[in-house]
C-alpha cells in the first residue's frame, strides 16, 4: 500500500498593494440603525428608527440612504420576507408586553436601556436579511431600506438587477 504524501507547495498569490489592502472593498452593505427617537403621546406614542444604508451593490438603486422606521414597520418587513421569500428570517427583539403595562417603576418601553437594546436587535436582524443574497431581490426590503414610506399594499415582486 503506497503512503500519500501531502503536498506543501505553496499556491502563487499576488502581491498586496496599499490600495488592495487600504481601498475600497469590492462589495459591500453596510447598514445602522440608529437616532433613536420617541414622538406622540399617550398611546399615541412610539418609537422611531433612523436606518442608514450605505453600498455598492448593484440590486440597490440608491448608493446611500436614511430613512425613519417604528417596530410595527419591522414586523411588516418580516411578515412580508416570510411569506414572499425562500429565506428563513431571523426573529426580531421581543415585543416586550410586560413592559406595557400601567403602573410600572419606570418609563416600561420608553426607558432608554430597552430603546437601545432595541435598536441593536434591529441593527442584527436587517443586516442578516439585507445580507442575504436572496433578500435582496426582494422588492419590500428595497421599499423599507431606501423608500421614505412604506406602501403596506405595494405589489410583492423581485427586483431584477440593472
Amino acid at each position: 500500500m503506497a503512503e500519500a504524501i501531502a503536498d506543501t507547495r505553496r499556491l502563487y498569490t499576488k502581491p498586496q498593494n496599499l490600495n488592495d489592502a487600504y481601498g475600497p472593498p469590492s462589495n459591500f452593505l453596510e447598514i445602522d440603525v440608529s437616532n433613536p427617537e420617541t414622538v406622540g403621546v399617550g398611546r399615541n406614542r412610539f418609537t422611531t428608527y433612523e436606518i442608514r444604508l450605505k453600498t455598492n451593490l448593484p440590486i440597490f438603486k440608491l448608493k446611500e440612504s436614511r430613512v425613519r422606521r417604528r417596530y410595527s414597520d419591522f414586523e411588516w418587513l418580516r411578515g412580508e420576507l416570510e411569506r414572499e421569500s425562500k429565506v428563513v428570517v431571523p426573529p426580531l427583539p421581543g415585543k416586550a408586553l410586560f413592559r406595557q403595562l400601567p403602573f410600572r417603576g419606570d418609563d416600561g418601553i420608553f426607558d432608554d436601556s430597552f430603546i437601545e437594546e432595541r435598536r441593536q436587535g434591529l441593527e442584527q436582524f436587517l443586516n442578516k436579511v439585507a445580507g442575504h443574497p436572496l433578500a435582496q431581490n426582494e422588492r419590500c426590503l428595497h421599499m423599507f431600506l431606501q423608500e421614505e414610506s412604506v406602501d403596506k399594499n405595494y405589489t410583492p415582486s423581485k427586483i431584477r438587477q440593472a
